[in-house]
């Protein structure tokens, strides 16, 4: 006589379990794998960088633009024209903000890395950063110049002395800057942008000396030769010489606009 139905399930549900332990198990889902970082993919990424950072710099966006230059530069993989391009925009970046000793700094590297490098004939002419470039410029040279034997290539004399000013008041010794700043000027810069440089950091060094009075004095001997001289924001802002310079420049302007309205009232005189 069979078992009856119920007695027999025990013994489907073992062979049913033990079939299915011995069922293949499914294939394991694949791991995703990491990206590779290769020096492809870095050299890639500077130059993306390296573009990115001169987009923010035609944007105005300095700060930003001075990041995205020095991460561009970090990687140690662009070429060297490209190393030289984003020294170029860290410099002006720099004069733009009143920094210009890191301005200096940057075009010096520019030549170092490309022997060859040389801003184009707009770029050379800017105001602000053009006396940089073009000092940076002659120096080097001189360098070059004397680590092969060769005679130095002596600067014009006015020329020389807004060198060695400028170098001093770097070095904060501003007695003797505002000295050779001002020898510069009376011997007779040929460019009016050196004239005008050379008594903007000689009012720089006088105001640095708390002799406000003298500052002043320089700085609108700097509109009889500018009209429309400024000091960049960064500048103006200096604790040092803010007042100074705003009442300087006030005194100036209120100075043309009576010269103008005098010359206005002789041209209507019969």
């Amino acid at each position: 006589m069979r078992p009856p139905t119920a007695l027999r399930l025990p013994g489907a549900i073992l062979l049913a379990a033990a079939l299915a332990a011995c069922a293949p198990m499914p294939p394991e889902a694949p791991k995703p794998v990491a990206p590779q970082i290769t020096e492809d993919t870095l050299r890639v990424r500077a130059r993306e960088q390296l573009a990115t950072g001169v987009k923010q710099y035609d944007a105005g966006d300095y700060d930003n633009a001075l990041k995205s230059l020095q991460a561009a530069l970090d990687h140690g993989l662009l070429e060297k024209n490209d190393q030289s391009r984003a020294r170029k925009y860290l410099a002006f970046i720099h004069c733009l903000g009143g920094r210009e000793p890191q301005c200096a700094a940057e075009f010096r590297k520019a030549f170092e890395i490309d022997p060859s490098f040389a801003l184009t004939a707009a770029e050379d002419g800017h105001p602000i950063w053009g006396p940089v470039y073009r000092t940076v410029r002659a120096t080097l040279i001189a360098e070059r110049e004397a680590a092969q034997g060769k005679p130095k290539a002596a600067l014009p004399k006015a020329e020389q002395k807004l060198v060695d000013g400028l170098v001093k008041y770097e070095a904060g010794e501003f007695p003797e800057a505002h000295r050779l700043l001002e020898e510069a000027y009376k011997d007779g810069l040929v460019e009016k942008k050196d004239q005008v440089r050379a008594l903007k950091y000689a009012a720089f060094s006088l105001c640095l000396q708390n002799r406000w009075p003298a500052c002043r004095a320089e700085f609108l001997r700097i509109y009889d030769i500018d009209p429309n001289f400024d000091l960049t924001p960064a500048e103006a802002g200096h604790p040092s010489w803010t007042r100074t310079f705003a009442g300087a420049k006030a005194q100036a302007k209120k100075a043309q606009a009576d010269k103008a309205q005098a010359e206005k009232s002789q041209k209507k005189a019969p």
